[in-house]
């Protein structure tokens, strides 16, 4: 009935060569017949030369692979029989739902989608998006009938950038499929490369919205946190410490202040709220935790003026270096960093900021931000300095040589706690 019968022969395409696309190739590579495509030609020219510029695979994972591919070409998908969808699903300026690279995606797919093929979307969406936006582009662009021939699933991702201990094969997949035949084939197939197992949901709709709200009650628990650290700054109290008395009780969750970025738990909660409206209910609780998220970069900022003055140091054109700009520490990814609003807040009180971060590409950056990562440290030179994401290397500097990037008189902003409570002027 669906397409090869076995997962023996699946001929498996992935849409999208991204931080979630690129390490699924891999492991269907190990076992299938697989074509990595991707437009971003450059992306294709670095993974065909065996080196992935977000260090998720290793070169010398990359080079082994025989049954993998990379591409840019749309005449080599014609063979496949399964696709599998891993495009990004930002928000646009308004921070609704940009489905753009989905639909864009599944015009593509249209063009090649065949009898009784399976298309496989693990892009995050609002519930309702595969069947309702996905399916009827394909369904326009092929001329087939969805459930009669061809057919969709969806199994949301959960990589984690930069994280080399939860990989994908160690993340338990939610699968789901559109008729119950289908549904028993998707997840037989990921249950062939993933070793921890597969769960396997009722309809698409659950699977879809069992992801979306994974990083939406994650956004919420840092917004409480980020709320009680705002609260005991002003009663002068250490929120780590806090946190850590409270952290005794068995039930008490371990979630620390920061700033939210990257590209899931500060869009997808938005996802849910679009869907939500558009249905009739008014959402208050998911929005307030991302009002608080989405304000801290200011926050922040704002917290540094302050203390700079109170140091009598003049704040037009005081010199800052922020040590850290992607969205988290030991990962290259720059997507949604909430760096950019510390950055853009200092500015405002024309300030000079440096900005210096090595995991962190250079021409992305520029690109992406319009800003010019320093590539040299120099000491004596700054009247401030954030420490804003938790990198080991500035772990490994230690805060006296952090210290001595300052002038004399100078304040250090530990945003990640990075050192002890004592070493830094100002904590989040």
């Amino acid at each position: 009935m669906v397409l090869v019968y076995s997962i023996n022969k699946a001929k498996i395409a992935i849409i999208g060569l991204g931080y979630v696309g690129l390490p699924l190739a891999v492991e269907f590579g190990k076992k299938y017949q697989t074509i990595g495509f991707d437009i971003n030609t450059s992306r294709i020219a670095e993974l065909s030369g065996g080196h992935d510029s977000t260090l998720e695979v290793s070169d010398e994972e990359l080079t082994k692979l025989r049954n993998l591919s990379f591409t840019n070409d749309e005449e080599a998908l014609k063979n496949s029989n399964v696709f599998i969808v891993t495009v990004p699903t930002p928000i646009d300026d308004n921070n609704a739902p940009d489905l753009t690279p989905l639909q864009k995606a599944s015009e593509l797919l249209g063009q090649y989608v065949k009898k009784n093929d399976v298309v496989i979307f693990e892009s995050t969406v609002y519930p309702g998006a595969t069947e309702e936006i996905c399916v009827p582009i394909i369904e326009e662009k092929s001329g087939l009938i969805f459930n009669e021939d061809f057919f969709a699933g969806y199994s949301p991702e959960r990589i984690n950038p930069g994280d080399k201990v939860n990989t994908l094969t160690k993340i338990t997949k939610i699968t789901s499929g559109s008729t119950l035949e289908i549904a028993d084939f998707v997840d037989e197939l990921y249950s062939s490369i993933i070793e921890v197992g597969t769960h396997k949901a009722s309809s698409i709709k659950v699977a879809e919205a069992a992801k979306v709200i994974e990083n939406t009650q994650r956004d919420l628990n840092i917004a409480i946190v980020n709320e009680f650290a705002k609260i005991f700054n002003k009663l002068n109290i250490d929120t780590e410490e806090v946190l850590k008395a409270a952290g005794t009780k068995w039930n008490f969750l371990p979630f620390k202040p920061g700033l939210v970025g990257g590209h899931c738990i500060s869009v997808d909660p938005y996802y849910l709220t679009h869907k939500a409206l558009e249905v009739g209910y008014s959402p208050e609780v998911i929005l307030a935790g991302r009002r608080i998220n989405d304000g801290m970069g200011a926050y922040v900022a704002t917290t540094l003026v302050k203390k700079i003055s109170s140091k009598k140091i003049h704040v037009d054109e005081a010199k800052v270096l922020v040590l850290g700009f992607t969205f988290k520490g030991d990962c290259p990814d720059v997507r949604n960093t909430k760096i950019i609003d510390i950055v853009d807040e200092l500015k405002d009180f024309n300030m000079k900021i440096d900005i210096y971060d090595t995991w962190a590409n250079a021409d992305e950056v520029r690109h992406e931000y319009g800003i010019e990562l320093i590539s040299t440290l120099h000491k004596n030179s700054y009247d401030a300095i954030v420490v804003a994401v938790d990198h080991q290397e500035f772990k490994e500097m230690g805060v006296d040589a952090i210290r001595m990037l300052g002038k004399s008189n100078h304040v250090l902003y530990d945003v990640k706690h990075v050192f002890k409570l004592d070493e830094s002027d100002i904590r989040l």
